[in-house]
């Protein structure tokens, strides 16, 4: 899920499968389209993001290597703005993103996941960006995360000449309103190398972002039809001056979003 943009997704802890396959999906509708900074839509109108990941448990046991784990899945923004039907592609299909995480569980909390991710345009917006990245994260009250992924092809997120690397670094607590669950997702995004560029210059920060995710499970749905959530949240960037550009010239974005969830 950290290779996904937008407002931190939170999930319901319900676990009515106890299989060794799980399903995730749901259907987001943020107010913009922000990728790592990067504002997607300068007029955007109705953004629709459904996804689905699919989870298989390849191990689990006490020892050093408590879990690996397989997920593949897909995510897409379906968009009527300037970047969308209303564009001068006239389609609404902006963004697909397929993705495959080999995830291992350490002890003391901590886990590993390499993931591949392919981000691609069906209304040929911009060019295919292959990436492969590399997180490393601890369970516990803070949740920290590091993030360092490599763009793989010719082409970068940035729309720059050269393959960038980019660096995220943040935390993710939560906590308990009753039937609720409330998450303040904290991150700052970085160029390692050549992943922010403007005009042949390569900038370090990026944008820095904090946002709050209430979370409310649906608990008149039968456990049989999986844990479903509703979520909605909001959050605040402050951009970097590769990112304040996309952002015709703004030093800042607010983002709102809400949603519905499921896992099963």
């Amino acid at each position: 899920m950290l290779a996904l943009p937008g407002v931190a997704r939170a999930q319901s802890g319900a676990r009515p499968n106890s299989g060794a396959l799980t399903f995730t999906g749901g259907l987001d509708a943020p107010s913009v389209f922000v990728f790592r900074g990067i504002v997607q839509e300068s007029e955007p109108k109705l953004t629709l993001s459904p996804y689905g990941d699919i989870g298989l448990a390849l191990k689990s046991g006490d020892g050093a290597l408590k879990r690996v784990g397989l997920n593949v899945g897909v995510w897409s923004s379906l968009q009527t703005g300037s970047s969308g039907s209303s564009g001068f592609t006239e389609h609404l299909h902006y963004r697909q993103n397929f993705y495959a995480t080999l995830s291992l569980g350490l002890a003391k909390g901590l886990s590993v996941g390499t993931t591949y991710t392919a981000y691609t345009s069906p209304n040929l917006m911009f060019d295919t960006v292959k990436e492969a990245s590399l997180t490393v994260a601890q369970s516990g009250r803070f949740k920290p995360y590091a993030l360092a992924a490599f763009e793989l092809g010719e082409h970068g997120a940035d729309s720059g000449v050269n393959k960038g690397t980019y660096v995220e670094l943040g935390v993710g607590p939560s906590l308990s309103l009753g039937r609720a669950t409330l998450a303040i997702p904290l991150k700052v995004g970085l160029s390692g190398k050549d992943y922010y560029e403007l005009n042949g210059v390569d900038h370090a920060f990026g944008y820095a972002e904090g946002g709050a995710v209430v979370t409310l499970p649906l608990s008149f749905v039968s456990p049989s039809f999986g844990a479903w959530n509703i979520h909605g949240g909001v959050s605040v960037l402050s951009l970097g001056d590769t990112t304040k550009a996309f952002n015709a010239g703004e030093k800042s974005k607010v983002v709102g979003q809400i949603g519905v969830g499921l896992k099963y």
